[in-house]
């Protein structure tokens, strides 16, 4: 059976005690972030997920502790991205460029496991003929690049000169970012700066970690904005650098885990005890990391001029936060 496979991307997950009875699809869905959980549900009625043991699958199969799940990912077809009439969240736009915030749970450009209805699809339909190839054609525009679960600012580019200028800012650290994060705990001293090469985990290759050797160089910065019942905070960051999953990474090294990613970060039994009822709810229905792009400036590679967009936390951001500010009744 394997043989069949031999060209695939191939994943293997063991099933811990917390996830039995988990539905499979849902369960993937976490693991293999870059999927839709469409795709999974196609992958699995494909029979492209295996169970160890050989047990027949389907998309609402429950899980058990013990059990180990194979995904075999078809090689990339070479189809160029389509247009798709998505709705996006202008906030600036002009002949050379456009500012764009993303919501949480749109992939940026078209993989294997999102081979449409991504944020590339959208803008082909958007901007028509005029942005196809700028940047590549499989991903026309995109400058830099955000999780399809972090919301917030990007910048698109519309020509190829725009595309060099702003792609060369990002390189030589020109550009300004900064994101919000809900995370765990209170991070100390108010103000840092983590550092710490980002490479892939020696451990589990499907996860980004700070590593010793073979990394490439990372800087975040920090400020502690709001402390939340000694329990939470949170933050604002700003990256020297842009490493996969950068934030993520370097909070959770610092012991701070940003809120609800199912990556780096967990609700422990320790933290589960100083939520509100209403908190724990919310988290419940809470299926992305706290992080939020909420702020872009550069100098227009054009006119020159120096532009800058800032965006609040979108609303369900907001409302875990409001949530997570409930006291528990200790």
């Amino acid at each position: 059976m394997t043989e069949n496979f031999k060209n695939f991307l191939t994943y293997k997950f063991d099933v811990t005690p917390e996830s039995y009875g988990e539905r499979l699809d849902r369960w993937l869905t976490i693991k293999l972030k870059d999927f839709s959980r469409s795709r999974i549900k196609e992958l699995i009625e494909q029979k492209f997920v295996v169970e160890r043991a050989g047990i027949d699958l389907n998309p609402a199969f429950k899980i058990k502790a013990g059990q180990q799940f194979i995904i075999y990912i078809p090689p990339p077809t070479t189809a160029l991205p389509i247009p798709q009439k998505i709705p996006l969240e202008i906030i600036f736009e002009d002949q050379y460029l456009l500012i764009v915030n993303k919501p949480a749970g749109l992939t940026v450009h078209p993989a294997p496991g999102n081979p449409d209805h991504t944020l590339v699809n959208a803008l082909l339909a958007h901007c028509g003929d005029s942005l196809s190839g700028i940047g590549g054609v499989k991903r026309p525009g995109i400058v830099h690049r955000l999780d399809k679960d972090t919301s917030g600012l990007m910048v698109v580019a519309k020509d190829d000169y725009t595309h060099q200028q702003l792609s060369q800012a990002f390189a030589n650290r020109i550009i300004q970012r900064s994101y919000l994060a809900l995370i765990w705990g209170v991070i100390q001293p108010k103000e840092g700066r983590i550092i710490g090469a980002i490479g892939r985990s020696p451990t589990q290759r499907t996860k980004m970690a700070v590593v010793s050797k073979g990394g490439k160089s990372a800087i975040t910065n920090y400020e502690r904005v709001e402390v939340i019942h000694q329990f939470a905070s949170l933050v604002k960051c700003r990256l020297e650098t842009g490493r996969t999953h950068q934030i993520r990474v370097h909070l959770s090294y610092k012991g701070h885990p940003i809120i609800g990613d199912p990556i780096y970060g967990s609700l422990t039994n320790n933290r589960r005890n100083f939520l509100s009822k209403e908190a724990l709810s919310y988290l419940s229905t809470f299926r992305r990391q706290a992080l939020h792009a909420s702020s872009i400036g550069f100098t227009h590679p054009y006119h020159k001029k120096t532009l800058y967009w800032e965006q609040p936390m979108p609303k369900d951001m907001e409302e875990l936060f409001q949530h997570l500010k409930i006291p528990s009744p200790a």
